[in-house]
């Protein structure tokens, strides 16, 4: 009888070791998904960065008079640029910088000859698709998020979680509710 429970008390040691070992790379694959989407974001973020002087000079040839609508991108996308590694300060900062992308579009439907250029097509075709990969970059980063911050508030993960200092993670939003608002463009 001795024997039996010394081999059940191993048995049951080591399928408590697998569990922690399948919990804790669980929880490393979980918050390695979360940086590589973040990354993503960042990625489809600088080729944004990239295009905007591109559209700004294409738009600049046409409507010269409208320079206060260049000077807002212009400050919002070095804003975007700045922000570094906050993820807070970032999605305000992106938000910012989407609502001065759309007055440019609104300036830029009052110069047909603009709308007709074929370099102002191409760059605002690239822009919006951009704008697409980094919603759909932003949308898989928070799904990763939501799935990291579930785990690591989950009994009995949470313990463990805790134990090797796996934290929560922001959320890629909107920081207020004026954010979620249309843009009004005024001329």
């Amino acid at each position: 009888m001795d024997f039996i429970s010394s081999n059940f008390l191993w048995l049951l040691l080591g399928l408590v070791v697998l569990a922690f070992i399948l919990v804790y790379n669980g929880l490393v694959r979980t918050r390695t998904r979360v940086k590589e989407a973040w990354a993503d974001i960042e990625v489809q973020l600088k080729r944004r960065y990239d295009l905007i002087p591109n559209l700004i000079n294409t738009v600049k040839g046409y409507a010269t008079h409208e320079q206060k609508v260049f000077e807002d991108v212009t400050q919002a996308r070095a804003m975007a640029i700045s922000s570094g590694n906050d993820k807070s300060a970032l999605a305000g900062a992106e938000n910012n910088l989407s609502g001065t992308l759309k007055s440019l579009f609104a300036v830029a439907e009052n110069y047909p000859d603009l709308k007709a250029n074929q370099n102002f097509l191409d760059l605002q075709n690239e822009l919006t698709d951009t704008e697409d990969k980094i919603q759909a970059a932003r949308r898989f980063y928070n799904s990763m998020v939501m799935d990291l911050n579930t785990r690591v508030q989950t009994f009995p993960i949470n313990l463990l979680a805790s134990i090797f200092g796996f934290k929560q993670e922001e959320f890629f939003g909107l920081d207020n509710e004026s954010e979620k608002n249309p843009v009004e463009v005024k001329f």
